[in-house]
């Protein structure tokens, strides 16, 4: 059984093995973590997958009333603690930004841990201010720096489509993009348009870059003449979702959209051929001639037994005969059977 929980309201979905448990839709449950449990909201109720999965993490139970009271503090305290780090930035004039604050005291090694993750141009000196950050929030602090794509998944946003961003709901690794991949697409090469939220090409023409590649491998190029079952003419534009190709008539003008099967060189020439089986013999162009020596039949090419009996043949001519009808050509083997049958009359 497979259960889902997210730690905050439309954040990121975490797979677990509820185990004993059966929580139902928005109970709070206990989430291992390498910080120790902490409290996560159930957004999807346990139930049975088809496929066996393995290597989740184990559900650690229904969160108490005293789990409850420790997360509710820990947010407290982060919010706090982002007030503070922003005050004390802003104070020393360091060109950083705060992404995220994130507080932990369950770790066996430290009583209070606070990680600040910031964002900055450059790198920058920070040695005073983590003193400052230590004695204002009295605790242990840690600042570590994130690049842009990181910085769009811990704040979250709406990106151009209008949902969630990608990163800040299900994607964990971040695949290399280029602008190849917009060419390939038939994007408009402006940043504007191909661009996310955190100001880098968008992850989301990673998705369906092998689907392109494979149409444009296989579906005729812009410019090159075609037969449709409308008629002829030339592919002007591609369909790459419905897999079609704009085709402009030779005849009318218009244009219209066909299937990219319909316009393939390949399937033409296999509904042109009048077999549909693979295995059937190839069917021979009109106008072409069988020659004599091949259009002769077996049977009467070796008509021998029938026109001298073996009884009446000697053994040594039959001999003979056998031989020369393995060498001859069918035409010469014809003429060796009428020899003998004048031979074998006189």
């Amino acid at each position: 059984m497979v259960m889902a929980v997210s730690f905050e309201r439309y954040g990121r979905l975490y797979y677990l093995d509820p185990g004993e448990f059966r929580p139902r839709v928005g109970d709070k449950v206990l989430v291992p973590t390498d910080d120790g449990p902490e409290v996560a909201e159930c957004v999807w109720a346990p139930q049975y997958v088809t496929e066996e999965v393995g290597g989740l993490p184990l559900c650690e139970g229904i969160a108490t009333g005293a789990d409850l009271d420790r997360d509710e503090q820990n947010r407290q305290r982060r919010a706090d603690a982002r007030v503070i780090a922003k005050r004390t930035i802003r104070q020393h004039d360091l060109p950083m930004k705060v992404v995220g604050i994130d507080f932990v005291d369950r770790r066996p090694d430290v009583d209070q841990l606070v990680i600040v993750y910031f964002s900055a141009p450059h790198r920058v000196d920070f040695r005073e201010l983590v003193r400052d950050l230590a004695r204002a929030l009295r605790a242990r602090i840690e600042l570590r720096q994130v690049g842009a794509r990181d910085e769009a998944r811990l704040q979250g946003g709406i990106g151009p489509c209008g949902r969630d961003l990608c990163c800040a709901t299900f994607l964990k690794d971040f695949e290399p993009v280029s602008v190849r991949m917009a060419k390939d697409q038939d994007l408009p090469l402006n940043p504007l348009k191909i661009s996310g939220a955190c100001g880098r090409l968008m992850c989301c023409l990673k998705y369906e870059h092998p689907l392109y590649q494979e149409f444009n491998a296989k579906a005729p190029a812009v410019g090159s003449a075609v037969e449709t079952p409308a008629g002829d003419g030339v592919v002007v534009g591609h369909n790459v979702p419905s897999d079609t190709v704009v085709v402009r008539l030779a005849a009318s003008g218009r244009r219209c959209a066909c299937s990219r099967a319909d316009v393939c060189s390949p399937r033409q020439q296999y509904e042109a051929s009048s077999t549909t089986t693979p295995d059937a013999a190839p069917v021979e162009p009109p106008g072409t001639t069988t020659p004599v020596e091949d259009a002769v039949p077996e049977a009467q090419a070796v008509p021998e037994a029938q026109a001298v009996p073996e009884a009446q043949a000697a053994p040594d001519e039959h001999e003979e005969a056998r031989e020369e009808r393995r060498v001859r050509k069918p035409r010469r083997r014809r003429r060796l059977h009428h020899d003998d049958e004048g031979e074998t009359a006189q």
